[in-house]
């Protein structure tokens, strides 16, 4: 695990530096007046982009992510596919079964008098909040796709791209910033899991459709 954090660098350095971020604005503001900084500042610009950006962490882009990288090689869709179940149970057994009673933000601040604002025609949530299943789904999808990467360099592009999604949660309305925090890091946690478990056991016990993979048949030339 040490040499997985070392040859990746980059993506765990600008995640600790995020996380650090995330983590000291929740000591100093409480989850409201995150929530209420965050809701008043917004854009019609702002709202098409995060109600599209929002859908990386859906599950059909997780598969769709673990359809691609079957064109590479079947070892990573495995790869993907466990990264998904591991996440997203755990990410749902918290939600249905230990924090069932936690409240999104808005039937939290309904019984308030605080005016927030709601983007129209968005379906927004009511109950099971914590934690923020696309924001873990995010983050354990592109914590693979980085430790996957060949180009350790860019690992920066798989962090922003994460906490991209996971901000859209707040500002849809959708979750408090906590949620979205323990998300990432049940979705980072999760990859890193299944990547030290599976891609090291494959590197000891090598098996012929490690390296197989889907491939585009060629067009036949007309005869």
């Amino acid at each position: 695990m040490t040499t997985v954090l070392k040859q990746n660098r980059v993506f765990f350095l600008t995640l600790t530096l995020l996380l650090l971020l995330t983590g000291i604005l929740q000591l100093f503001y409480t989850q409201t007046e995150l929530m209420q900084w965050v809701n008043s500042h917004y854009h019609p610009a702002a709202d098409a982009f995060f109600r599209n950006v929002t859908h990386l962490g859906d599950g059909a882009f997780f598969a769709l992510v673990a359809l691609i990288l079957a064109f590479r090689a079947f070892r990573y869709a495995v790869l993907a596919l466990s990264s998904f179940a591991l996440s997203s149970l755990t990410a749902q057994g918290l939600k249905h079964f230990a924090f069932p009673n936690a409240l999104r933000p808005l039937a939290y601040f309904e019984q308030t008098t605080w005016p927030y604002r709601l983007i129209e025609g968005l379906d927004i949530h009511r109950f099971n909040s914590f934690p923020s299943g696309h924001s873990t789904s995010a983050f354990a999808v592109f914590t693979l796709l980085a430790l996957l990467d060949e180009r350790k360099g860019r690992g920066w592009f798989f962090v922003l791209l994460a906490a991209i999604t996971a901000y859209s949660r707040v500002y849809l309305f959708q979750h408090f910033v906590e949620d979205v925090f323990a998300g990432a890091l049940i979705g980072t946690a999760s990859s890193l899991v299944v990547y030290g478990l599976l891609d090291n056991r494959w590197e000891r016990r090598p098996a012929d459709w490690h390296k197989r993979r889907f491939r585009l048949k060629k067009p036949q030339p007309a005869k």
